[in-house]
C-alpha cells in the first residue's frame, strides 16, 4: 500500500485528505495551502481534495464544521493520502490516564472497549482502499490511525511530543523518535505538532519536485523552507531563570562560516560561555549537540549547492564545510543514503548535471 510517490505524467498528483469528527482546522488547511500553492511553469502539480468516512458536516475542534461532500472513493488511485489529527479523537491528557486511554481508544475511529486501538471496521476499510505504491501521512496525533491499522509496525515514526509516551507503550513495534518534526521510512511519513505538517508537506513537495519548487512554495506561505532541529526544543520546559543567554548569536555566527572549520570552542566564545555550559544550553534549545546541528547544516548546504549550483562536487564539499569530496559523500550517505552526484541527478535531472560529473 506504501511507496514512493510519483506525479503522473497525465496530471497533477492527487493528494486526498481523510478527515474525522475533530478534525483541526489548521492541520486541514496546511495540506491544502502547501500543496496547492506549488506550481512550474504556470502548472499546478497537485490535485487536493478532501474526504470522510461519510459524505457530509464533519465537526472541527472550533466552532464551526466542515462541509465534505466526498466519502472514501476519493482515496481510489490517490498518490499521496494524508490523515490529519482529529481533537475529538485523538486528543490526550497524560495527567489523566484514564481520560488517555479513552482518547486513543478513540484514535483509530473505534468505541473505546473496542481493543487497543482497534480501528473502525469503516476506517480500515477506507484506507485499504489506498492504492499500492501511494505514500501514506499523518499529522500530529494522526499517526496513532496509522500504527493502529499496522501502517508503521516496524518502521519510524513521530507523533506530538506529549503523546510520545502513550503512543510508544500502545505500538511497541514502532520506532518511535519523539524528538523529529517528521519522519519518512518506506513511503510512509508522520509528523509531530500541527505546525510541523507544514515541515512534513514542504518535505514531500521537496522530495517530488526539488528545493525550488518547495522554496517557491514556502515563500508564498511566508514560512522557513527547513527549520533547525526537531520538537525537542518545543518541549514544555520550567521557565528559564533571566541570566540564562540565548545560542542563537553562536548559530547564526555558525552559519555564516560553514565554509571553514569550525571547533566548538568558537561557538562558545560567540556567547561567552564555557564549552561545558554552552554545549549543554545548546542541546537544551535545540534537542541535538552542537555538532550534530553543525552536520546537519553542512548537509542542507551542500544540498542546497548541488540543486541550485553546477559547482563540481568538490567544490561543494569545500564550500559546505567538508573540506572534501570524500568526507561530503560518506555524511550524506550517513544522513540521506545516497552520493551527492546520485543526489543532484535527482533533483536537477542528468541533463542539467555540470560538465565534467558523474553521470
Amino acid at each position: 500500500m506504501t511507496g514512493s510517490a510519483e506525479t503522473p505524467p497525465t496530471g497533477p498528483h492527487r493528494v486526498a485528505v481523510l478527515v474525522r469528527d475533530g478534525v483541526m482546522p489548521l492541520e486541514l488547511g496546511l495540506v491544502h495551502q502547501m500543496f496547492g500553492s506549488a506550481e512550474a511553469g504556470g502548472r499546478r502539480l497537485y490535485e487536493v481534495v478532501t474526504c470522510a468516512l461519510r459524505p457530509g458536516p464533519v465537526r472541527t475542534d472550533a466552532d464551526f464544521p466542515v462541509l465534505v461532500e466526498r466519502g472514501p472513493e476519493a482515496l481510489d488511485g490517490a498518490g499521496t493520502v494524508v490523515v490529519p489529527a482529529s481533537h475529538a479523537a485523538d486528543a490526550v491528557e497524560s495527567a489523566v490516564e484514564s481520560a488517555v486511554e479513552n482518547a486513543v481508544e478513540n484514535a483509530a475511529g473505534g468505541p473505546a472497549g473496542a481493543g487497543h486501538g482497534e480501528p473502525s471496521a469503516a476506517l480500515r476499510a477506507a484506507l485499504g482502499r489506498v492504492r499500492p505504491g501511494a505514500r501514506v501521512a499523518s499529522v500530529c496525533t494522526g499517526a496513532f490511525v496509522l500504527a493502529a491499522v499496522g501502517l508503521l509496525d516496524g518502521r519510524r515514526a513521530t507523533t506530538h511530543w506529549k503523546s510520545a509516551e502513550l503512543f510508544r507503550r500502545r505500538f511497541p513495534a514502532v520506532r518511535l523518535q519523539p524528538d523529529v518534526l517528521y519522519t519518512e521510512d518506506r513511503g510512509v511519513l508522520t509528523s509531530a505538532g500541527e505546525a510541523a505538517g507544514i515541515d512534513l508537506c514542504l518535505h514531500m513537495i521537496r522530495a517530488d519536485h526539488g528545493a525550488a519548487v518547495a522554496n517557491d512554495v514556502a515563500r508564498r506561505t511566508v514560512v522557513p523552507p527547513h527549520r533547525d532541529g526537531g520538537q525537542a526544543q518545543y518541549v514544555s520546559r520550567p521557565v528559564a531563570e533571566p541570566e540564562l543567554t540565548s545560542t542563537g548569536r553562536s548559530r547564526a555566527w555558525a552559519l555564516a562560516h560553514l565554509d571553514r572549520p569550525i571547533a566548538l570552542r568558537e561557538l562558545a566564545a560567540q556567547e561567552s560561555m564555557s564549552v561545558r555550559t554552552f554545549s549543554r544550553r545548546f542541546r537544551e534549545e535545540t534537542g541535538v549537540t552542537p555538532l550534530r546541528w553543525l552536520t546537519r547544516q553542512r548537509i542542507e548546504r551542500a544540498r542546497h549547492l548541488l540543486e541550485e549550483t553546477d559547482r563540481s562536487v568538490d567544490r561543494v564539499a569545500a564550500d559546505a564545510g567538508f573540506g572534501t569530496a570524500a568526507s561530503l559523500r560518506q555524511h550524506m550517505q550517513a544522513a540521506l543514503g545516497v552520493s551527492p552526484t546520485a543526489y543532484r541527478g535527482t533533483f536537477r535531472g542528468p541533463g542539467q548535471l555540470p560538465a565534467g560529473a558523474a553521470a
